[in-house]
């Protein structure tokens, strides 16, 4: 008989979980729909007849949202990192060269993965709050001439958006690297056109743009990609990122190994659900509701980190006053007011999500309301009243404009 006694102090989670949920406001996971959490509820065969036909509807409408014809879109179980992992690993061989754009937390992670499966890594360091610059890529694949070029769409950790990045995917192009570009919290929030801007692989998770759950994620390869991945000698080190393997089950109906069914099930109702509203309303609704929170914030009197020339709109970063302490403006805002926004990965600013389901109008005054009522409190000079009139205000003529359009 085991020695060690069992727990007697454990509780159901009815008793640790508050009777009023948070919103959550910040970098992710984001709010889910009331039909992605019931898929989430059901559990089926991994390998049977049904879980087939979802499988096929999943890779249908992940192709619609990745915009590609790609036949190589694979599940992923595990967060938006090991779809990160998944691409890195198939696609960079040991003591090939990688050029990672640097530029946030997340696009070193990239190149840190490069490093650990043996690339000769090399970095372009980005000026902290700017987009990375075409030109400054290309001297860097005229110099380097590397194989894969890594790359973050929008980093959530700083709220920096890269947009030039169809201009770098053509550069890459041009000089014979594949692209990986992190898509976790753009995709589906913002334009990406996969097969037009010549991405090699694109990476999201579930758990912020597509509005899912985290742990299950979705990686596309192009034509190009797979070739590389299927042409390879070496064995891959990585077994349950092995993208020959994973096919198996993704487009063989063979198995690989006991899938997320739950969380296969809620990626489904969350793609369906971006499918039903299209993509070119889910872009508006994001840039509508994240400009005007912008706006908002502007006029109680903060400051926004990035200029708008960089500026992700699926992430907005806030530059905190002086005498303004993250950590405390967190704790008042999650107790008082029951919203959560997100902290800071190194510079001084706290972060408010605009993914998914966070971009909804009685979110948004909710969170700024909470934002400025905290500021307040710890003894800011925020005009509250003209950060909501002024919200309110960009709302209503984003909806009229596109009235007359």
């Amino acid at each position: 008989m085991n020695s060690v006694s069992a727990p007697k102090d454990i509780v159901p989670l009815s008793q640790i979980l508050p009777e009023d949920p948070l919103l959550m406001m910040g970098a992710g996971p984001v709010p889910i729909p009331a039909a992605v959490a019931a898929a989430n509820a059901i559990v089926i065969n991994h390998l049977g007849p049904t879980m087939n036909q979802v499988i096929e509807q999943v890779k249908t409408m992940s192709a619609y949202v990745f915009q590609s014809d790609s036949q190589h879109i694979l599940g992923v179980a595990g967060p938006g990192s090991a779809a990160m992992e998944m691409a890195i690993a198939n696609l960079v061989l040991p003591g090939s060269t990688v050029l990672s754009i640097c530029n946030g937390f997340f696009s070193n992670r990239l190149a840190e993965m490069a490093g650990r499966v043996g690339a000769d890594v090399r970095r372009l360091e980005v000026a902290d709050g700017r987009c990375a610059d075409p030109d400054e890529v290309k001297a860097a694949l005229q110099k380097f001439k590397p194989q894969v070029l890594t790359l973050v769409q929008g980093e959530t950790s700083n709220t920096v958006y890269n947009r030039h990045l169809p201009q770098i995917a053509k550069l890459a192009r041009e000089y014979g690297a594949l692209v990986i570009v992190d898509a976790v919290c753009t995709l589906s929030t913002m334009p990406l056109d996969t097969e037009a801007w010549g991405v090699d692989a694109v990476i999201t998770g579930g758990q912020k743009g597509l509005a899912s759950i985290p742990g299950v994620s979705l990686i596309a390869f192009s034509e190009r990609a797979w070739i590389q991945i299927k042409t390879r000698n070496d064995t891959l080190k990585h077994w349950c990122l092995d993208a020959k393997l994973a096919d198996q089950f993704w487009y063989q109906k063979a198995y690989h190994y006991t899938a997320p069914v739950s969380g296969i099930l809620a990626i489904h109702e969350a793609l369906r659900l971006i499918c039903a509203e299209t993509l070119e309303k889910r872009f508006d609704r994001h840039l509508r509701c994240s400009r005007s929170l912008q706006n908002g914030i502007e006029a109680m009197g903060l400051k926004l980190y990035v200029k708008p020339e960089s500026r992700l709109n699926s992430v907005v970063g806030i530059t905190l006053p002086e005498h303004i302490e993250g950590p405390a403006l967190l704790e008042l805002m999650s107790r008082r007011h029951r919203v959560e926004i997100s902290g800071s990965f190194g510079p001084r600013i706290v972060r408010i999500g605009q993914m998914g389901e966070q971009s909804r109008t009685h979110n948004l005054f909710r969170a700024l309301h909470a934002l400025g009522s905290s500021m307040q409190s710890l003894g800011a000079a925020i005009d509250l009243p003209g950060g909501v009139a002024a919200m309110e205000s960009s709302l209503h003529d984003h909806e009229s404009s596109r009235r007359v359009a």
